[in-house]
């Protein structure tokens, strides 16, 4: 049973995976009048400037949160890599390959964010998840060695989407980083660079813009299923760690594969179901798993919108109007406790793994 106080980031993470799930068939349509690197441009180029459009009229302005050196790295290189690499890689593999096959080869993000989690940022792991996640190879590499003879070049397709999913794991663990900082500020950020780096790419090797209305429509599937699906993914690091969002998230490519089929008239194989019934255990292992023991919170200072509960006992320097939650710099006292956890930003502990 998810505890009460993890429900809201488990829910985030649930519904970022609803909106970019439902985007991939979509998308798979645009290709037919949109290049691959341009329509990977537009499409962050939506979220980029809806986001931006919202953090203006919320803020009054545009004002950047306080991040270290350091952290403005990891969210560059997020960008880099979740932003300009990833989104053009996943279009070039989408325009050779079937979108419901697409889709469920998206499952591979989560393997690859929950395997640099694991052995880069230390994040504990689990059998169940260790399990499932095998089962979710098994069904990609099922998909990539037996692809619809319908689709011409699919050999690269495969391959090109897995580059892309390890591109977006790489940004996972890299935004985790700076999670606890302003979401919207730092979606808005990635689009606006994504899409302005992308766009004018394709603009100079000789593509050519849509008719506004296509490109209004674009946008608007960015904005949704990139924008506001990375403001919920970030929400969702916040509380579950690397490894756990990338989970729920693997509940994405089911729905993308169920739209591709229903709404878009796509045949799949027998491979395609056996491959699905792989990947639907293996995230279905994901979602059970508990993380219960005695684990110690060392001292630290950090600033992100938080409610007063037993990882916030401090008091204010400032006047305070008793409304929650709310964001100021706090420092969390030596604390040693039990209860069912994930890796978020309040847990990042060793385990005894003996």
């Amino acid at each position: 049973m998810i505890r009460k106080t993890l429900a809201p980031a488990v829910s985030a993470a649930l519904a970022a995976a609803l909106l970019f799930g439902a985007s991939t068939p979509i998308a798979k349509q645009l290709l037919r009048d949109i290049p691959a690197v341009l329509l990977a441009g537009l499409l962050y180029l939506g979220s980029g400037l809806g986001l931006g459009a919202a953090r203006l009229l919320r803020d009054g302005g545009w004002r950047a949160p306080a991040l270290a050196r350091r952290e403005w790295l990891w969210l560059l290189l997020a960008i880099g890599f979740g932003g300009v690499l990833g989104p053009v890689l996943l279009m070039v593999g989408l325009a050779r390959t079937p979108a419901a096959t697409a889709s469920l080869l998206l499952n591979l993000e989560a393997v690859a964010t929950a395997l640099i989690a694991w052995v880069v940022f230390r994040e504990n792991t689990d059998r169940r998840v260790v399990l499932g996640m095998a089962l979710i190879v098994g069904g990609a590499l099922m998909l990539a060695g037996r692809g619809a003879p319908r689709a011409p070049g699919f050999g690269w397709g495969a391959p090109l989407i897995a580059l892309a999913c390890l591109c977006w794991a790489l940004d996972n663990n890299l935004t985790r980083k700076v999670s606890a900082s302003d979401a919207l500020f730092l979606a808005a950020l990635k689009g606006l660079i994504a899409g302005v780096v992308n766009t004018a790419l394709a603009l100079y090797l000789g593509a050519r813009l849509p008719a506004t209305e296509g490109i209004l429509e674009t946008m608007t599937v960015g904005l949704f299923g990139y924008g506001i699906s990375l403001v919920l993914f970030v929400v969702a690091l916040r509380g579950l760690g690397a490894a756990r969002t990338g989970a729920y998230f693997s509940t994405a490519p089911f729905l993308g594969a169920a739209i591709a089929v229903l709404a878009f008239g796509e045949r799949p194989s027998g491979a395609f179901w056996l491959a699905a019934v792989l990947m639907g255990t293996g995230v279905w292992l994901h979602l059970q798993e508990r993380h219960d023991h005695v684990h110690t919170h060392r001292g630290d200072t950090h600033t992100h919108r938080h409610r007063h509960d037993d990882h916030h006992r401090h008091s204010h320097d400032f006047d305070w109007d008793g409304l929650e939650p709310h964001a100021h710099e706090h420092t969390h006292a030596l604390l040693t406790h039990d209860h069912p956890h994930y890796p978020d930003i309040h847990h990042q502990h060793d385990h005894d793994r003996r």
